[in-house]
């Protein structure tokens, strides 16, 4: 038995408000960095909307990732549904927005929290802020933010 064996199968999901750019990017992205770590962590993500759903991610998600190396083709977009606290051990927000939106429907004990929360780098309440109506750099800011923000999460899994 290793050190790390009660993190077996823990369950993280990733949230924006409509899963076309901000989590769907997040979710590929911290996969890959706990794969690399050999955390066995599952890690999907939803919306707080739903009108998105079953649609793939954004072009310009999909292009920023494809540039660095990441494959998001597969994702469709979907909302996050109150009864996934019981099966998620912590739900991770990109924005001040939508963490309160979550927290409106979180049973008592929810692990709710500002996903940036977990970069040392960055600032106190720090969001990834929403892309979609800038241009393509807006997209590349969230990459950064979001690979900044799952390598502290990955070392922060490994510490504890």
């Amino acid at each position: 038995m290793g050190m790390r064996d009660h993190w077996f199968m823990k369950r993280i999901c990733l949230v924006c408000m409509g899963n076309i750019c901000r989590s769907p990017m997040a979710e590929i992205v911290l996969r890959r960095t706990l794969e690399e770590r050999g955390l066995d962590v599952l890690v999907d993500s939803a919306g707080t909307g739903g009108w998105h759903a079953g649609e793939p991610m954004d072009e310009r998600a999909l292009a920023t990732l494809a540039e660095h190396g990441y494959d998001g083709e597969a994702h469709r977009a979907r909302q996050f549904d109150r009864a996934w606290f019981a099966e998620r051990d912590l739900v991770l927000v990109m924005d001040a927005e939508n963490l309160r939106a979550v927290r409106r429907i979180a049973p008592p004990g929810a692990d709710v929290r500002l996903f940036r929360s977990f970069d040392p780098a960055a600032p106190e309440g720090a969001e990834v802020p929403d892309p979609y109506y800038g241009g393509q750099e807006g997209f590349t800011d969230v990459l950064v933010m979001v690979e900044a923000a799952s390598e502290g999460l990955a070392k922060y899994l490994e510490d504890h």
